[in-house]
């Protein structure tokens, strides 16, 4: 059975890209639409930096026909700020707007938004109804369980959302305090879809990085549908793999050499175009690791791929690889993150 968030109908069970900072650009974005992700959204923006009409909130608001269902996700701390850049968002026409509830990071925190908002559910509520009322397009919330373990809010908040007018609620399985360290919590997450008072979809987030762990998680927890995050940085097959398992129960062959070569090149690409060749091909460089994890001896390729300047180059060092591991499939990794590699993407 379908699900419907307003008037948008998605499949059954729909597998949602998490908008993650530095990282749901465009390219990005493309190359998992290719492989499978249902629902995607822009990389989270400042309703500040809309207002001022600063270039990199702006630009963040592009997206491209073929990316529908597509949602803009904004945060902020301000009725005022957040209910005009929701009606900015209306302009270029997206399908939904989302609001960031949920971020962790220090620098949207301090300012009031993303996770700081869960410590005080009024404020969170009358956000919501700000943007609500300033956009004509369904409006939906990712945020976490609470700040932190002696204020997990989620039930609360979801009715209360819910009673404000939001057509779907992300929830992520850890609190603020967490940041994304330790296992994520779905139990939380199982309790607001049982809640008989919840009529709206209830996504989950947090974990997922195989299709064995989307079905258990699927059954056990009874969600209308998941959004992957990391799983899918330097791997965006992990979409269509989980659909073909839950269909099925069998597992998609895993991605050749040659089908990883053409996601870097079409990623590469896109990049290029998008952001121009200098900054294109710099910002593409945080991704070669991601795709090229598991194959042996591959740092004296990666660090010929970080070094060079222009498409020909990087062509020339992708046939190499793809020659040199013609035949080889490694074993499925997860993608891990230092730190600061999460401040920067995080979500």
């Amino acid at each position: 059975m379908a699900i419907n968030v307003g008037n948008i109908q998605l499949p059954a069970f729909p597998l949602l890209l998490a908008p993650m900072e530095d990282v749901s650009d465009p390219p990005f974005r493309y190359v998992c639409k290719q492989n499978g992700a249902d629902l995607m959204y822009s990389e989270f923006i400042s309703s500040e930096g809309l207002i001022r009409d600063a270039m990199k909130s702006r630009m963040k608001l592009d997206f491209f026909e073929y990316e529908r269902p597509f949602g803009i996700q904004i945060f902020g701390g301000d009725e005022e700020a957040m209910a005009m850049s929701a009606r900015i968002v209306d302009t270029v026409q997206p399908d939904l707007v989302d609001i960031n509830f949920g971020c962790p990071v220090k620098k949207v925190v301090c300012k009031g938004a993303g996770a700081a908002v869960l410590k005080d559910v009024e404020a969170m509520t009358r956000l919501t109804a700000a943007v609500v009322k300033g956009t004509k397009l369904p409006v939906t919330v990712k945020t976490r369980l609470g700040w932190d373990d002696q204020s997990k809010n989620i039930e609360e908040v979801a009715e209360r959302l819910q009673d404000v007018g939001i057509k779907a609620l992300t929830i992520h399985g850890r609190t603020r305090a967490q940041l994304y360290k330790g296992d994520a919590d779905w139990t939380l997450i199982a309790r607001v879809k049982e809640n008989p008072r919840i009529r709206i979809p209830i996504f989950g987030n947090g974990d997922i990085d195989s299709p064995e762990k989307a079905k258990a998680y699927r059954d056990r927890y009874g969600i209308d549908g998941i959004m992957i995050g990391r799983a899918a940085i330097g791997y965006p097959w992990i979409f269509n793999e989980i659909k073909h398992y839950l269909q099925t129960g069998d597992h998609l062959p895993a991605p050749t050499i040659e089908q990883r070569i053409a996601a870097i090149r079409d990623h590469l690409l896109r990049s290029v175009e998008w952001k121009g060749p200098v900054v294109g091909i710099l910002e593409m460089r945080r991704h070669y690791t991601n795709y090229l994890k598991g194959f042996p001896y591959i740092k004296e390729f990666r660090n010929q791929l970080v070094q060079k300047a222009s498409v020909a180059e990087i062509e020339d060092i992708l046939l190499q690889v793809q020659q040199r591991y013609a035949g080889f499939v490694p074993e499925r990794t997860v993608t891990s993150f230092s730190a600061s590699q999460l401040e920067d993407c995080a979500y």
